[in-house]
């Protein structure tokens, strides 16, 4: 892809996602942008992981990166796949938390572990065998990992929320 066809897909994007922060702050790297792109062009339209899932998977790597900026753009899509504003809260708490399906506590479990240990255990890595393909579990690694590194990013950059998105939640632990 040549940058060129980034600046013709931002602006397909229409004037309101074209103008996000990410983009701006990126735009400033174009041949990292572009690159950078069609990675996470394939996680979050091409990868196999359900919606649902796939924004559990990444509300959590936001929330235990403290990535406000990349929580506050997931919770918008997080609704639109179905989560609800229960869930939503709930994904700020303990990773064994009541409420969640058996397999939505296992995803959660394995964000946990990738991002505390940088690897899935054995118990979660034969839980999510019994319900996802190996093409599945290498797509949930490499969401976490995108959205780590797109954390790290935007937090290092200092990357400002856009208007109108949700902010982090008030918990126990995070009283800001």
């Amino acid at each position: 892809m040549r940058w060129k066809n980034i600046r013709r897909w931002l602006l397909t994007l229409g004037p309101r996602r074209s103008n996000l922060n990410v983009y701006k702050t990126l735009m400033q790297h174009p041949k990292l942008l572009e690159r950078w792109f069609v990675f996470g062009h394939y996680i979050f339209e091409e990868s196999t992981l359900p919606p649902y899932e796939r924004e559990l998977v990444i509300l959590r790597t936001a929330w235990l990166r403290q990535s406000e900026y990349e929580w506050s753009h997931h919770v918008i899509n997080g609704k639109t796949a179905g989560l609800t504003e229960t869930e939503i809260i709930r994904i700020t708490e303990e990773s064994r938390a009541s409420g969640w399906s058996t397999f939505a506590s296992t995803l959660i479990q394995a964000v946990d572990q990738l991002c505390k240990d940088d690897f899935i255990g054995d118990e979660i890595w034969n839980a999510l065998m019994k319900q996802y393909s190996t093409e599945q579990i290498m797509d949930l690694i490499f969401t976490v990992g995108q959205y780590t590194l797109l954390s790290m990013a935007l937090n290092s950059f200092g990357v400002e929320l856009d208007e109108n998105t949700p902010r982090f939640p008030k918990t126990k632990d995070r009283e800001s």
